[in-house]
């Protein structure tokens, strides 16, 4: 995603242990000398793995400005050559960030990149890296008569751990960041966005796609059986047309919105008390008007079940027209049936 005419200008490693056994961090005392096969090697390792087209942006209660890694980003972009100085910084602040007893210590590298492509355009970035598993791999080699082979432990280059790249641009917002988690789950996954970072989800027309995605789904599954007498082809119908409508559309607005996907006057009256209610309890942007992001709809457009799933005997996949299938009982088997129209089978 950003590997096209990325460079490595600088690089600095040091390694953090585990703070929950004191074992301290070790610091390189000057950044790593390597040559170009080698950057090319790295460059790949550390940007391969940023496929998602989500940004975040940092932030804090109550001043940007203490926000520690923002504010050691800033000294870089400032001046590059203080890269290696902050990249100390960014080592200890990890490491008071790592206390809980299942984040395992490993490699921290910080690196000065030029040239990144973001948004048709190329930017500086910094980027923080951290490996903490290890693969074994196999050495084989020749010997007297014949080979020898041999394990090794050693850090998978197609397997970044963990991940942060912070672009050179919109500082007075936070920057722009993107950030990779592989490794971690459940409490002790907060400590890199949370705890180390400090991030939240940027406000773009990406998030604000992927928030409305998510918004139409769970009201359809959730709140539209509650109010009103739906069947579960007609759930499936509305899901189908909310994701027909953002696959379609280049611009979103409720009111169109409204109008083609929800219909009824009831319907889209409940679906507003919805949405009010759901920005307040997950705490996300829902703005009326925005730019549709063609990503954000093919990320989220899986989350949209079309199947009609029927005791475990049959599933049932319902793509167009709701009135070509109807749902009966039979009262002789005391059963539930659902009568299907077409005129082909393939």
């Amino acid at each position: 995603m950003f590997t096209q005419n990325a460079k490595i200008a600088q690089l600095a490693l040091h390694y953090i242990g585990s703070k929950s056994d004191d074992a301290g961090t070790k610091l390189s005392k000057s950044l790593l000398n390597i040559d170009e096969d080698l950057k090319a090697l790295l460059l790949g390792f550390f940007l391969k793995s940023f496929k998602t087209h989500e940004k975040f942006t940092f932030t804090h209660s109550s001043d940007l400005e203490l926000n520690e890694v923002y504010t050691f980003a800033s000294k870089i972009f400032a001046d590059s050559d203080a890269l290696f100085l902050q990249s100390v910084s960014i080592a200890q602040h990890l490491y008071e960030q790592s206390a809980h007893p299942n984040i395992k210590p490993g490699e921290l590298y910080v690196v000065y990149f030029r040239d990144i492509m973001l948004d048709n355009e190329e930017v500086d970035a910094v980027g923080i890296f951290k490996s903490e598993n290890r693969d074994t791999f196999l050495r084989v080699f020749p010997a007297e008569g014949g080979f020898e082979i041999e394990s090794e432990n050693g850090i998978n280059i197609n397997k970044l751990d963990k991940g942060c790249l912070i672009f050179d641009t919109e500082k007075e917002k936070g920057f722009k960041v993107c950030v990779i988690d592989n490794t971690n789950k459940g409490e002790e996954a907060r400590y890199w966005k949370n705890d180390f970072l400090n991030i939240k989800t940027r406000e773009d027309n990406f998030q604000y796609t992927q928030n409305y995605l998510e918004l139409c789904k769970d009201f359809v599954k959730d709140q539209l059986p509650t109010e009103f007498e739906v069947s579960k082809p007609e759930q499936i119908d509305m899901l189908n047309r909310s994701v027909n409508f953002f696959k379609k559309k280049d611009n979103f607005d409720v009111n169109t919105f409204s109008e083609e996907v929800l219909q009824q006057p009831e319907i889209i009256d409940s679906f507003k008390t919805f949405k009010k209610s759901y920005q307040s309890e997950h705490e996300m942007p829902l703005v009326d008007e925005f730019e549709i992001s063609e990503q954000a709809v093919k990320n989220k457009a899986k989350i949209f079940k079309s199947i009609l799933k029927l005791d475990k005997n049959f599933h049932i996949y319902i793509h167009g027209n709701k009135d070509l299938i109807e749902k009966g009982v039979d009262e002789e088997k005391k059963m539930k049936f659902y009568k299907i129209y077409y005129r082909e089978e393939s």
